[in-house]
């Protein structure tokens, strides 16, 4: 599994070490959301650069039953941002977390929640 590196970016970046563990143990299905590796992390990063092209933001996630995309916003201290992909640019912003723990506690419940739809 391979994430968006300098190389591939061309400025550099630093994944947080509790990200960079959460994918080494594997744990990129987190149902509604899905940790983004390989193609589809290239891909959305270069369709929220050219949706949003005044953010500069790193995709790490995307919710499989909606277009929302969980990035690090490097204009922004690197908070995680949640943006709504293909919203018109100035309404695009859902939500912000300060760590990367704040989100992916959300994003447990979240499949929790989306796990108990599933069995009702």
């Amino acid at each position: 599994m391979n994430i968006l590196n300098e190389s591939y970016l061309k400025f550099q970046f630093v994944y947080p070490q509790e990200f960079s563990r959460i994918v080494e143990l594997g744990l990129i299905n987190i149902q509604p959301w899905e940790i983004l590796v390989d193609e589809r992390a290239k891909l959305r990063y270069e369709g929220l650069k050219s949706r949003y092209p005044d953010r500069k933001i790193i995709p790490f996630a995307q919710r499989r039953d909606c277009d929302d995309v969980a990035c690090w916003d490097l204009n922004n201290e690197g908070k995680l941002v949640i943006i709504h992909d293909y919203a018109s640019v100035g309404y695009e912003f859902v939500k912000e977390y300060n760590t990367f723990w704040d989100w992916f506690r959300e994003a447990v419940d979240d499949m929790i929640d989306f796990v108990n739809d599933e069995i009702v």
